[in-house]
């Protein structure tokens, strides 16, 4: 519905874009996010329905323990967000299915919080 891997693609690589940039996120991302936004894009295509490319390349995704080694505060989650809200804009992603899918990234980003703002 979104245009396939192609979409997902352009999405994960304006969203990095914009994360690398963010004085709130790029401390907890590594410096070259090449390996960073290849899982996203592998696990977006899984999450939205595609092929479960992440599944058989990392096992099961449990995201939330995969990122409990790193200080994912309701600020950054917002952060994270926006940066997100930006890189569909940037694509194009609009209508129902930006809404729908939008809906599930606030879900995501507010369960993965683990430690409060200071």
């Amino acid at each position: 519905m979104i245009g396939g891997g192609e979409t997902i693609r352009r999405l994960v690589d304006a969203f990095y874009k914009r994360v690398g940039a963010h004085p709130g996120l790029k401390d907890l991302f590594p410096e070259d996010l090449t390996e960073t936004a290849d899982k996203q894009y592998m696990f977006l295509t899984q999450f939205f329905g595609g092929p479960q490319l992440f599944s058989e390349q990392h096992g099961h995704p449990m995201l939330r323990a995969r990122h409990m080694p790193f200080a994912i505060t309701p600020e950054r989650a917002k952060f994270w967000l926006g940066c997100m809200r930006e890189a569909m804009d940037e694509i194009g992603l609009e209508g129902p299915i930006a809404d729908y899918m939008y809906e599930r990234f606030i879900q995501t980003a507010h369960h993965m919080v683990n430690t409060a703002d200071q």
